[in-house]
């Protein structure tokens, strides 16, 4: 991976103009993988997409929850709409490579710099997020919308509402760890005024964090 994006002299490959046809054509071929890639992983988690519908009803289910079909189909297309979320998400890392190694031979060894620690940072927090969710956020919502309920109506949740509902809160909060990221960004930026004056930490020890 170091290697990859960031190659010494001897790894780099010659340089060699691309037409634009070219560069269509080779877009062409990552988006052909990518979408292969998202596909083959939909299709494996149709394959065990039951046993994700039972680990995704689990924060639930232990609180006396019972889900309900209210439609012939509704069941299947929750099913298809939790494969295709799971699906995105482990195919998630070869999209990202795809689109990694079509950008990174136009960039140069000091955009390359950030490259890493930007892709790395907000795959983590991404992953970071998604995970929170689950064991926290949504158990949490989801209890109070139970104990709220509690001793007025009986719960009998829509399997295609209650899905929604999740899998939009798990992805979202994923998208809001970025933020975490951006604000680090600006600390840090903003230290890098100031810790000298401090005597902290030289500039080029900022500059390297």
């Amino acid at each position: 991976l170091y290697d990859f994006l960031y190659p010494s002299k001897e790894l780099l490959p010659d340089d060699k103009e691309m037409s634009i046809f070219d560069h269509l054509e080779e877009l062409r071929e990552r988006i052909f993988i990518s979408v292969l890639a998202v596909g083959a992983a939909i299709l494996g988690c149709f394959a065990f997409s039951k046993d994700l519908v039972l680990l995704l009803e689990a924060p639930v289910t232990v609180q006396g929850v019972r889900f309900l079909q209210l439609s012939p189909g509704e069941f299947f297309f929750t099913t298809l709409k939790v494969s295709g979320y799971c699906g995105l998400l482990l195919g998630s890392p070869i999209i990202l490579y795809e689109i990694i190694a079509f950008v990174l031979p136009g960039l140069t060894k000091d955009e390359r710099k950030f490259l890493g620690p930007i892709v790395l940072g907000s795959s983590v927090l991404f992953y970071l997020g998604i995970f929170f969710s689950y064991t926290v956020l949504s158990p949490a919502a989801l209890n109070f919308f139970v104990n709220y309920a509690e001793g007025a109506v009986e719960s009998l949740w829509s399997i295609d509402q209650y899905f929604e509902f999740i899998l939009v809160l798990m992805f979202s909060t994923g998208l809001s760890f970025q933020n975490i990221k951006i604000i680090c960004g600006i600390y840090v930026d903003n230290m890098s005024f100031l810790v000298p004056y401090l005597g902290i930490a030289g500039t080029s020890w900022i500059g390297f964090w």
